[in-house]
């Protein structure tokens, strides 16, 4: 990565974004691995849409889940054969009938979701999204609001279901929380089953019945060398499995996030009020995630500047070029030395990256796009 970041800082193709294929394969084939007494695993395209990221993750997982009528088209292009799982909340008519068409699973949100989607007249299989209360307290993300359905809420989908005998119930969907360890993600799976199995025999839903259990596998940014425990998750979730059933789980970030970096240069270091600033090329409208999530993005300082403004034993604060005082990549980090015309190389950019930030906020250029693969 080193070398290919200073190959990059010659070449001028800074900002820039670098996807070690190898090392997603590598990962998510340890993933696989540890699941094949486990559950079905779809990939979160939502995470990380890149064309050479779902090549990349599509021979290890049974499927890819997305979330709009774009990611949908998106993938299929990519991934003809792909099996698909449509799910999100606000899905327009125009969505709902093109998930009749090319997604094997729906996941609905609400009874009137549902009904809308009876309406269409056309078979399809379909899982309805509960939402659970519970104590998530310590999550990095609950899940609530717009969601899925309170257990309530959901009774009034068995009338719904009964006129419309073309909707075929296969089961349940629950992601209810995101930023998990190993051993919660496996109290959380217990609690959805523990309340989707009786349900789901009350409505008939006795044949091979299919227990979506979300995604939400922790990412730890101020250690990107801890990783979620896939090992003992994929043990123990396999303990919970009933004969005839079919468990299922959709991650996204925990799969992709360790094969980028987003690569930058120092355009300026500077004092203000007693603090150290280093002005990157690039920004937030690159890679929002630390603004999304409030986070400091792990980084590697590459020397190549000889001349100019250079901070050296202090702590820096990481900005990019966007006119706006949140446009931080990381604050106040201890570093040895920082210099306008190094290469700066954030790591655990592969997931809610590039493709959840504002590109076009003071229509700076676009950064380029790099893979790495043998």
């Amino acid at each position: 990565m080193r070398r290919r970041a200073g190959e990059l800082a010659v070449d001028g193709g800074l900002p820039a974004f670098v996807y070690d294929l190898d090392a997603l394969r590598e990962h998510v084939a340890g993933i696989r691995e540890a699941l094949a007494s486990g559950p079905e695993l779809f990939y979160a395209a939502k995470a990380n849409p890149d064309a050479r990221i779902l090549a990349t993750v599509a021979p290890y997982v049974d499927g890819i889940e997305v979330a709009s009528g774009g990611e949908l088209e998106h993938v299929r292009r990519v991934l003809p054969q792909a099996r698909l799982a449509f799910g999100g909340p606000g899905k327009t008519d125009a969505e709902l009938a093109l998930a009749v068409r090319e997604a094997e699973r729906i996941h609905v949100e609400s009874p009137y979701e549902l009904a809308r989607l009876a309406c269409l007249g056309h078979e399809a299989d379909v899982l309805l999204r509960v939402n659970l209360a519970g104590d998530r307290r310590g999550v990095a993300l609950a899940m609530s609001g717009p969601f899925g359905m309170d257990p309530e809420a959901i009774e009034a989908c068995h009338e719904i279901l009964a006129a419309a005998p073309w909707l075929r119930l296969r089961g349940v969907h629950a992601h209810l929380a995101s930023g998990l360890d190993a051993d919660a993600m496996l109290r959380q799976s217990a609690e959805i089953l523990e309340w989707a199995r009786p349900w789901l025999d009350k409505a008939g839903c006795t044949q091979a019945p299919e227990f979506n259990l979300g995604g939400g596998m922790a990412v730890d940014y101020t250690d990107p060398q801890s990783r979620f425990d896939w090992a003992r998750y994929g043990r123990e979730i396999a303990s919970l499995a009933h004969p005839g059933q079919t468990l299922r789980i959709e991650p996204g970030r925990a799969v992709t996030v360790y094969a980028g970096w987003y690569v930058t240069r120092v355009l300026d270091v500077k004092k203000a009020h007693g603090q150290w600033y280093a002005v990157l090329s690039g920004g937030t409208h690159h890679l929002r995630t630390p603004a999304t999530k409030n986070h400091d993005q792990p980084f590697t300082v590459i020397p190549q500047g000889e001349q100019g403004p250079s901070a050296t034993s202090a702590r820096v604060t990481l900005v990019g070029q966007l006119c706006t005082p949140k446009d931080v990549f990381a604050r106040e980090i201890p570093v040895d030395r920082i210099a306008v015309g190094d290469v700066v190389a954030f790591s655990m950019a592969g997931a809610y990256a590039w493709n959840i930030s504002h590109h076009d906020f003071l229509m700076h250029p676009k950064p380029s796009f790099h893979y790495l693969s043998t």
